[in-house]
């Protein structure tokens, strides 16, 4: 077939699911004289560049504040060809505005893989690039939200009040609907994936953020839309920022591992919501909650008591067992590996008063519940139940409202859901690259969408009108990192993806706030890079990194020749592929790719590592000094032996670098 390039499956990728920014370093912007501020760095654009950020997600919810134009934004830029198409509750003309610039939706590939949309059932989708979902409203506001104040969830209460924001305000957000509601959750085809990668480059962003992936096993990246539209993005000098996934703590299920993108693992902050719990007579614990009002005059009881083993399922309820009315029910995410939204349905059966989850840290808080819950962690949870194995009989149990602490807890940790390395099918090449906040994130939410779906599959209704919702997952920190680039290439328009893809991997910060090593969610042992990549996203540090990694197309191509991709492979994955292309025969090994990470998944003699910089310091004449930390069983010697600076250079030209030489040890 003429003009047809490849041939593959199209498949099914799902979503990934205020304080932050702060948390970052990023303080709340102001605009004065026509030019936005950030202190310690004056930023000319904070967005004002004309930076347009295209979203792939569920879509937007146009009436949010988040999309509403700040003071002082410009006119649309006269180089943007995107546009608002008109959809079912989507009227581009007060849809859009120099804010939400465009607005598109992709439906072919979903429904000749799912059949029609759901339009007239119970919650229908909206044929439009109006949100039903909530999770692209909530990541397009994280990445590029406009500066509103007074935000709290929910909105009556104080809890996480203040001012909310994108990482970029000012930047201009482009909406391409690509992820559907099926059966509660977001579904994403690989054909409407490439057809929105398509218009996003036609119509002129200068990043995308996507948070979704495909469930492992991975494809091989010539036969992903994610790798070839955003290989495609590359050429074209936009950068494309991805989730790592939802699928940890186990090891080599990172998702979106081309090395031409961004892959974002998940992190705390240090805000929290301690909520008292008091057993009367015996013990006091402190847990997190969003409860805003206090529980008192209940018990306390053992799971084991409405469930079989003790698994907090609906299918698990004893047969003619007891009623949980006037009982707080204490329930463990570890026996039967349930979840807080399918533990609270469960108890909602029962009639419980109220949950006690006992989980991970790391993991994300109860949205607006079914019934009150706190969750506390394992160890807390094995306290409460060794004392009521202990008791004659169920004791008296009160809790407290929650409060909105910041700073006191130590952060980040990563997240205990946040998908790991090694790449399954690239080892070679680190992925995760950085890690953002993606736990207990507040943002703009659709208030005609509930913030929980039931296990049941459905919304609870009882929960519709909110504005601002906290949600946890990879999808979270995805676009946080997508602000930060956006900022980025706001200050540094010329800068290629790999560029700025190495000013925020070398700029990372691998400490936490207590000035340790960031501890890994769940066995709380150190993180390594397969948990956190470089570490901590450090936006003030990226903008300006001193040195930078820069990769080509034709770089990326002899990776590909090297990994044994065939011509017609890799072919696949340009964007304008020749018929005459074939691999050609380079020295360059895959371990001298110029990666500003270095992995190495089969070390067994002595290795040769070499890296081209680039100086792009405000300081022109600077000498920068080479210190390697090997890690545990390698050692490594690299730069100059003589002591004398190991870099050297000016901004105009690419720096030589010593090799550095890896020995197993």
């Amino acid at each position: 077939m003429e003009d047809v390039i490849s041939v593959f499956e199209s498949r099914t990728m799902e979503l990934h699911t205020t304080r932050s920014w702060d948390f970052l370093g990023l303080p709340i912007p102001s605009y004065t004289n026509n030019r936005s501020t950030l202190f310690p760095l004056r930023l000319p654009s904070y967005g004002d560049h004309d930076v347009v950020v295209g979203i792939f997600d569920s879509g937007v919810w146009p009436e949010s504040k988040s999309f509403d134009e700040n003071e002082g934004i410009g006119r649309i830029p006269c180089n943007w060809k995107g546009k608002c198409v008109k959809g079912y509750r989507f009227n581009p003309a007060s849809a859009c505005n120099r804010k939400l610039i465009g607005a598109r939706y992709y439906l072919n590939g979903f429904e000749a893989q799912y059949g029609a949309l759901n339009t007239t059932a119970e919650n229908p989708e909206f044929r439009s690039p109006r949100d039903f979902l909530g999770h692209g409203t909530h990541t397009a506001s994280t990445a590029v939200g406009a500066v509103v104040h007074n935000v709290a969830f929910p909105t009556s209460s104080l809890l996480a009040k203040g001012t909310a924001r994108g990482g970029a305000p000012w930047a201009r957000l482009a909406v391409y609907k690509v992820c559907w509601g099926k059966d509660y959750e977001g579904k994403c085809t690989d054909a409407d994936v490439m057809a929105a990668f398509d218009d996003a480059l036609h119509d002129g962003v200068d990043v995308i953020s996507a948070s979704f992936g495909e469930t492992p096993p991975l494809t091989p990246l010539f036969e992903s839309a994610s790798a070839i539209g955003s290989f495609h993005a590359m050429q074209r000098g936009v950068s494309v920022v991805f989730s790592a996934g939802n699928d940890g703590p186990h090891p080599s299920l990172v998702q979106n591992v081309s090395p031409w993108s961004i892959c974002v693992a998940a992190s705390t902050m240090d805000r929290t919501f301690p909520t008292p719990i008091f057993i009367l007579n015996h013990f006091s614990i402190m847990g997190e909650s969003l409860i805003t009002t206090n529980i008192i005059n209940v018990k306390l009881a053992d799971a084991i008591n409405y469930f079989n083993d003790g698994i907090c399922e609906r299918k698990n309820i004893r047969k003619g067992g007891k009623s949980g009315k006037g009982k707080v029910v204490v329930c463990f995410s570890t026996v039967g590996q349930v979840s807080i939204a399918t533990a609270q349905e469960a108890l909602k059966a029962i009639n419980a008063s109220a949950l006690i989850f006992g989980a991970p840290p790391t993991t994300e808080l109860p949205d607006l519940d079914l019934i009150p819950t706190v969750r506390i962690d394992i160890d807390q949870a094995t306290q409460i139940r060794n004392l009521l194995a202990e008791l004659p009989r169920l004791p008296m149990v009160e809790i407290g409202v929650a409060r909105s602490v910041i700073g006191k807890s130590v952060a980040p940790t990563v997240a205990y859901f946040s998908s790991r390395g090694p790449s399954s099918i690239l080892p070679d090449i680190l992925k995760p690259d950085i890690s953002a906040p993606g736990v207990n994130i507040l943002a703009a939410w659709p208030p005609e969408t509930a913030p929980t779906v039931r296990p049941s599959g459905k919304f609870n209704e009882e929960e519709e009108g909110v504005k601002w919702n906290f949600q946890s997952g990879t999808s979270m920190s995805c676009p946080h990192i997508s602000g930060v680039v956006a900022l980025i290439k706001s200050v540094h328009p010329n800068w290629s993806p790999a560029a700025i893809r190495s000013a925020i991997i070398t700029t990372a910060t691998k400490v936490d706030t207590s000035g340790n090593t960031i501890l890994a969610g769940g066995s709380m042992k150190a993180s390594d890079p397969f948990d956190i990549g470089a570490g901590q996203v450090n936006p003030i540090m990226a903008i300006n990194p001193g040195l930078i990694y820069d990769i080509t197309t034709n770089d990326y191509i002899t990776f590909l020749c090297n990994i044994g991709y065939t011509d017609q492979q890799i072919n696949n994955l340009i964007l304008n592929p020749s018929p005459h292309f074939c691999c050609r025969q380079s020295t360059a090994t895959i371990a001298n790719f110029n990666y500003p990470s270095i992995t190495l998944a089969n070390l067994r003699s002595t290795t040769t590592i070499r890296r081209i910089v680039r100086n792009v310091s405000l300081n022109k004449n600077a000498i920068y000094f080479l210190r390697v930390l090997p890690p545990y069983g390698v050692r490594v010697q690299g730069g100059a032996r003589d002591g004398s600076p190991a870099l050297w250079g000016n901004s105009s030209a690419p720096l030589p670098r010593s090799p550095t030489h890896g020995f197993p040890s």
